[in-house]
């Protein structure tokens, strides 16, 4: 167990996606002990075991996938009957819960825009454990008086850092700049780059008219398809405080799978924002 924690640390301080699975519970025969725990990395790495077999090998691969959706912690019950042992190997009989808690750094948010909405945004956003990075040309608002929880100050010029920044493919962007000029700045940049979310204030219609432009720029303005406008979620904001309220909204309910986007950009309506439900314990018989 003590290579687990070691490795669990380790892991924790360079910053990897890893997976703590731990048995919390058994009943009978069951190969493990309560308390047995195992490490998965994101690429599928293991330090320590649960036990071997069938279900060793669905608890790694139900832990991968919390990790690439960036899930909450769950638990898995895994009924070791007689089926389930003639397929693993394992002639137990008895019962056990796995709890498969994701440990995931806190995501990088880049605010393109230190104007009001990106200075509330801002100080919300680093209170609810996003990693704040803010850029904006304007040095008498991108500066740590403004910003003091940030990670990262940039003052430069929006379109030029967004297209040699190295966006980690897990961030978070939201363009809330002052004009059309630096919008069509930014989302020409991040039309390509691979990273989870990109919101840009303001109507479809403006979108629309970005993608116009990129267009007679012999750009692709089908590229302006996952940028997700209007941004954040519709609870009737007005003043740049309750619009920061929104929009932070969207990004917690993303992160944690709540809002799930289509290819097209728009809202899966079979995934249900803000509606809360209890944990559901899942169930393994092979």
């Amino acid at each position: 167990m003590l290579d687990v924690i070691t490795a669990t640390a380790e892991a924790i301080t360079r910053g990897e996606r890893v997976a703590l699975v731990t048995i919390v519970r058994v009943n009978g025969s069951t190969p493990q002990r309560l308390g047995a725990k195992m490490l998965v990395a994101a690429g599928g790495d293991v330090v320590g075991t649960i036990g071997g077999g069938c279900y060793e090998n669905d608890a790694i691969g139900r832990a991968r996938l919390a990790l690439r959706e960036q899930s909450r912690p769950f638990l898995v019950h895994y009924d070791l009957n007689d089926d389930f042992a003639q397929d693993s190997g394992l002639v137990c009989g008895g019962q056990m819960d796995v709890f498969i808690e994701p440990l995931l750094p806190a995501p990088d948010l880049f605010i393109v825009g230190a104007g009001h909405v990106g200075f509330h945004l801002g100080r919300m956003a680093a209170a609810t454990g996003f990693t704040v990075h803010v850029i904006d040309d304007r040095e008498a608002f991108a500066n740590r008086e403004r910003f003091p929880d940030a990670a990262d100050v940039i003052v430069d010029e929006v379109g030029a850092w967004l297209a040699e920044a190295p966006l980690p493919p897990g961030s978070y962007v939201v363009v809330v700049t002052r004009g059309h000029r630096h919008d069509l700045e930014a989302v020409r940049a991040l039309a390509t780059r691979d990273v989870r979310y990109v919101g840009l204030i303001g109507s479809r219609a403006k979108v629309a008219r970005l993608g116009e432009q990129l267009a007679l720029e012999g750009g692709d303005p089908t590229l302006l398809a996952r940028v997700h406008a209007p941004i954040g979620i519709d609870i009737g904001a007005v003043t740049p405080e309750e619009i920061a309220v929104s929009i932070l909204a969207e990004l917690i309910a993303v992160r944690y799978g709540r809002i799930r986007y289509k290819a097209d950009g728009t809202p899966d309506d079979t995934a249900n924002a803000l509606r809360w439900t209890p944990p559901v314990t899942q169930t393994s018989r092979s």
